[in-house]
């Protein structure tokens, strides 16, 4: 398996359960370990808990938490628990997010934000992160504390990052992919990481580098999504990080080659405290005339590669080959 050979067109791409096929008791495992986590006494607790339990996604990176233990065919049963930790911690991150943006939706659900307050929104994410890491603790597992407390740390520092950009088209790639990198790829490299801890410990390395580059894909095919697809597939509104003001590697490429008329309507659209839909179509318009997505589908694909090619270092099983396909799977997802 080389990097040439990275399955990234639509006609090869997997389904996800083709993925978790050979981990789905396990995924099974890690869904009732984070219910077991997040159980409190207090009834408000259990509740949000519950709605957050029906808004847990594809538990993707439980999947990467699985398969990476499983690379050397001896998985080890705490394997569950860190892909729980690892998820507990992502969840923890968008009911952050949803908080800061004021989001009513997520995943087509009523965010916690919306649907009780912003101030328990606050407080569940600052809940899930705490008991996430305690069950680490009660582990007494050092090695992985310090990989997913690492990766905690980035992700907050990539949030304040992006906070504090205050003229944003001056966000040049290089600040951009230092922001992916923190908020996206250190979670997806820190749960191949602990995964490999949990069975292939040989396979560290090649794993936290596979896990890094796939998560700056992913994050990167995630954004063109902004540009490329409509609010039926996504159920979120077309232009979303537009809407908000967020300039993510697309427009970046763009403004180093539009012409001074088009960088004025960009300019402009900035400017405009509620941009409108004819507004975002413009933008978009723009974009991709200026070889904007193109450049970030190159990109995302150079990034593809280098996941693959860290994967030449595992033998070959058929935890290997999932890792192999999520590659596909990341790159299309949403085609």
């Amino acid at each position: 398996m080389t990097a040439s050979a990275t399955p990234v067109g639509p006609a090869v791409v997997p389904a996800l359960a083709e993925i978790q096929a050979s981990v789905r008791g396990r995924l099974d495992d890690v869904t009732r370990e984070m219910e077991h986590i997040i159980t409190g006494d207090a009834p408000l607790l259990a509740q949000v808990g519950q709605h957050l339990m029906t808004m847990k996604g594809k538990m993707f990176r439980p999947t990467l938490v699985l398969l990476s233990s499983a690379t050397d065919d001896t998985p080890t049963p705490r394997a569950a628990t860190m892909g729980a930790v690892v998820e507990l911690i992502h969840l923890a991150t968008l009911v952050h997010d949803d908080a800061v943006d004021h989001s009513v939706l997520r995943r087509g659900m009523p965010t916690i934000n919306s649907l009780f307050s912003h101030q328990i929104s606050v407080i569940m994410g600052d809940f899930l992160y705490s008991v996430a890491l305690k069950r680490l603790m009660a582990l007494d597992d050092m090695a992985a504390l310090r990989v997913l407390v690492d990766a905690s740390t980035q992700m907050t520092v990539g949030e304040m990052r992006q906070l504090s950009t205050i003229e944003p088209l001056t966000f040049s790639e290089g600040d951009y992919e230092f922001l992916i990198r923190a908020k996206t790829a250190s979670l997806m490299s820190a749960a191949c990481r602990v995964g490999a801890m949990c069975g292939a410990e040989r396979h560290t390395g090649p794993l936290r580098m596979y896990g890094d580059a796939l998560g700056m894909a992913f994050q990167i095919a995630d954004d063109l999504i902004d540009y490329t697809e409509v609010a039926e597939t996504t159920g979120k509104p077309t232009g979303l990080d537009l809407r908000e003001h967020k300039v993510t590697l697309p427009l970046i490429a763009a403004l180093r080659t539009i012409s001074p008329a088009a960088r004025a309507r960009v300019e402009q659209f900035f400017a405009a405290e509620e941009p409108t839909d004819a507004g975002v179509a413009e933008m978009v318009g723009i974009v991709a005339d200026s070889g904007g997505l193109d450049y970030a589908r190159r990109r995302g694909r150079e990034y593809a590669a280098q996941a693959a090619e860290a994967l030449d270092a595992l033998p070959e099983t058929v935890a290997r080959q999932a890792l192999f396909s999520s590659i596909s799977y990341v790159m299309e997802r949403h085609a």
